[in-house]
């Protein structure tokens, strides 16, 4: 089954293709970022029109790099939230018109069932069942997976996502869109141990988070210092070390409270370098395993939403494979409210 994946859920516009025989047969991706760093965030209304201008293009792409024809496609998914809802529309208006012309099925899917499955592209890949950190710009969330569908939150943000965070405190560092990025980098220019910031909800006894109050004291320590770079760089390691602290002693509480030994990471911030170096290494001290998709499927992208719909279509009955008669899109969507596929 040959699937096109179409992500346009924010300021991304990604397609691919994905077959269920060879797997990835190619993905195109085109960045707003310079767009949007005039305004210091994403503009929902010009992200949105530039999903118009780029979608049929990459598309063209798309196919050109796999060898493939238009018709030669079996089934198209795409991101039906949650997301920014004029961008939604984009893709799913797209995916929804070539379904009908095609006359082959169409699915809307999850953005976050995309970045939860995107470590399946890789390799080594993790089995089920598996503890997940959703960890980006918009949701900091610990899952349990055990099936495609069969999703339990465990623990999430109670208030900013980690990503938001980093985002946040780039600009208290006067650093450019995006913040997150940006902070790492200069993070590495850091000394350790010149500032301790604190590590909110470390010990309350649950799997959920709080990053809010880490930007204020960031705020609250750049008041009491010089403003010089290497006192920013010193402050952006040692928030750094906070959230990467907290991220990695929850997610480790879940492997032990769910006695399974397999940790994905998905999301934006999965890409952080010192994140990834200290799980791998704190799981395998608890004798886990630390998965994550490679760093071009961190972000958003087609290709986790091509592959998302190819798992579900192949668990669905292929009488319920259906051409789109209509479209919706969900800007606010929980996670655990999605279906389960079943074959028959």
């Amino acid at each position: 089954m040959l699937v096109l994946g179409i992500e346009t859920s924010c300021d991304e516009t990604g397609i691919a293709l994905y077959d269920t025989q060879r797997g990835l047969l190619s993905h195109t991706l085109y960045s707003q970022i310079a767009m949007h760093r005039e305004y210091g965030g994403v503009v929902p209304e010009l992200a949105s029109r530039d999903h118009i201008r780029r979608a049929l293009p990459l598309i063209t792409q798309a196919l050109a790099a796999a060898g493939c024809e238009l018709r030669q496609v079996d089934a198209i998914a795409y991101t039906q939230g949650p997301g920014l809802a004029g961008a939604l529309l984009v893709g799913a208006s797209i995916g929804a018109a070539m379904s009908f012309a095609l006359n082959i099925p169409a699915l809307g899917i999850h953005h976050l069932e995309g970045h939860l499955l995107s470590p399946l592209l890789s390799t080594p890949a993790p089995v089920f069942p598996f503890i997940a950190l959703l960890v980006s710009g918009g949701h900091t969330q610990l899952m349990q997976v055990d099936a495609v569908g069969h999703y339990r939150l465990l623990g999430e943000t109670v208030d900013d996502a980690a990503g938001e965070a980093f985002d946040k405190t780039a600009k208290l560092l006067g650093l450019g869109y995006p913040g997150g990025a940006a902070l790492s980098q200069l993070a590495r220019q850091g000394r350790p141990g010149q500032f301790k910031l604190p590590r909110p909800m470390l010990n309350s006894g649950d799997l959920n988070f709080s990053f809010s109050g880490l930007k204020t004291a960031v705020l609250t320590l750049l008041n009491k210092q010089e403003n010089s770079e290497q006192i920013c760089a010193d402050i952006a390691l040692a928030f750094q070390d906070a959230v990467v602290e907290v991220l990695t002693e929850k997610s480790l509480a879940a492997l032990t409270q769910s006695g399974l030994k397999q940790l994905v990471v998905a999301g934006g911030v999965g890409a952080n370098a010192q994140l990834r170096r200290t799980l791998s290494e704190k799981a395998a001290a608890q004798g886990a395993t630390a998965f994550y998709p490679e760093l071009e499927f961190c972000t958003d992208n087609g290709a986790m939403i091509a592959f998302a719909g190819a798992m579900r279509l192949q668990a669905m009955p292929e009488s319920a494979r259906q051409p789109a008669r209509s479209f919706n899109v969900h800007a606010r969507w929980n996670l655990e409210m999605l279906e389960t596929p079943e074959a028959d």
